[in-house]
């Protein structure tokens, strides 16, 4: 097992309030075994395309809820060439219960305003004697050492962020990606907006799948019918109020410019997203309920839902120069895209009383020197533990000793010294 970090006890450092003191993995992508300790400070994983770094912050984002930063399928995520009998091994001295037989898991100690918490997730390994494939994509998450009903408890424990080179294009690309994007912020704030999101799509699912049968027997069980679309407008209208309050608190953040970063105006947009201007929830609530019944036939017909939260979009502008974020260059649209991660960060902490994790992979690329600087002070001055990748360690010289360096190559993980080779205003 690679371990690496400073021999501390688990004690708070001044100015982080929540941090991950040690994370350990298990069959892991390109991973066997790995454990890294930290001392609360921001982490820079330096080292060439395709060693590992990406992995790692991966790895991280399971401790929170939903399909982790590459929205992988959980099968995917298994180490390729470990064996099935290969077990897990004990976690810093709480063993992984149920999450062995070569399956992937992950598991961590954070540190929180109330003290450790041990928190483990990791993909239920087959069964011995079961079909192969029979439980191959099912989550199982450990707090404290006891199972957790849900992933949702992850989120009411932790909340993080992260930006990854595949969210580029996010103004650019399909509003889908933005809704996501939006959701995972929401998280941060309510940690049962995942539930509803889930509870939601699985009835737009099968209300869709309910209809087209119908189009083949000639009917359909208005009972279940019914039932689907209480639970879509239920699920709905939260979903859409949750959004819309999130972007109300997050628009008036961006107005307090960070560092070198443009002003992110942000709106949501939507029909669903515009009733609740002038209508109360409930009311909301019977709007949908009755144009999701009105609207069967067209529905069966399409194979989804015109009308529903599924449609709403989130509509980003650069109020610097005010032009559509999709219509900025590439730099701007990343330099946009940390503004608003930052002034969520900032939200969080006052409303969590603890900082979010920042997951930044190759969050340096198309940033000049000075957005760059500004990036790192604002993530020092907001106490968070950010995890940061690079190829080039040069890129976070400015942070010297206030950052803690690895390197990683070929899934090896080792400390390393801070750059000292370019100017540095923080260290």
């Amino acid at each position: 097992m690679q371990v690496v970090g400073p021999e501390t006890g688990l004690v708070a450092a001044p100015g982080h309030s929540a941090w991950l003191a040690r994370l350990s993995l298990s069959q892991f992508r390109c991973y066997a075994h790995a454990q890294i300790e930290t001392d609360g400070r921001p982490v820079v994983l330096t080292g060439p395309n395709g060693a590992g770094k990406t992995n790692l912050l991966e790895a991280i984002s399971f401790l929170a809820p939903g399909r982790g930063l590459r929205r992988a399928r959980l099968s995917e995520i298994d180490r390729r060439g470990a064996g099935l009998n290969e077990s897990v091994p004990a976690v810093n001295g709480a063993a992984m219960n149920g999450m062995g037989n070569g399956a992937w898991a992950v598991a961590a100690t954070m540190m929180a305003p109330e003290g450790p918490r041990e928190l483990g997730t990791g993909r239920e390994p087959v069964a011995e004697g079961a079909v192969p494939e029979a439980n191959r994509e099912r989550r199982v998450v450990k707090i404290d050492g006891t199972f957790a009903r849900s992933q949702q408890k992850l989120g009411e424990i932790l909340s993080m962020t992260w930006l990854t080179p595949q969210m580029d294009g996010l103004f650019r690309e399909s509003a889908s990606g933005r809704r996501r994007f939006l959701d995972r912020l929401v998280y941060g704030f309510d940690a049962a907006h995942a539930g509803r999101v889930a509870a939601y799509e699985q009835s737009l699912r099968e209300r869709a799948r309910l209809l087209k049968a119908a189009t083949r027997t000639g009917g359909a069980e208005a009972a279940w019918l019914d039932a689907l679309e209480e639970s879509m407008a239920g699920h709905g209208i939260a979903i859409a109020a949750a959004r819309r309050d999130l972007v109300s608190r997050l628009a008036r953040a961006c107005e307090a410019r960070v560092g070198g970063f443009p002003v992110a105006g942000l709106v949501l947009t939507g029909e669903v997203d515009r009733w609740l201007d002038d209508r109360a929830a409930l009311h909301a609530e019977e709007s949908l309920r009755e144009m999701l019944a009105g609207a069967r036939r067209r529905d069966a017909e399409t194979g989804g839902s015109a009308i529903g939260p599924h449609r709403s979009d989130l509509a980003v502008r650069h109020l610097d120069r005010d032009m559509a974020a999709a219509d900025c260059s590439t730099g701007e649209q990343k330099a946009l895209l940390i503004s608003i991660v930052l002034a969520h960060a900032r939200l969080i902490a006052l409303h969590r009383g603890a900082t979010p994790l920042l997951l930044l992979d190759e969050v340096a690329a198309h940033l000049d020197q000075t957005r760059r600087d500004a990036l790192y002070d604002e993530i020092l001055a907001l106490g968070a533990q950010a995890w940061l990748t690079g190829t080039d360690a040069e890129v976070f010289a400015a942070l010297g000793d206030a950052a803690q360096f690895l390197s990683v190559r070929e899934a090896t993980i080792a400390a390393a010294p801070p750059s000292r080779n370019a100017p540095g205003h923080l260290s």
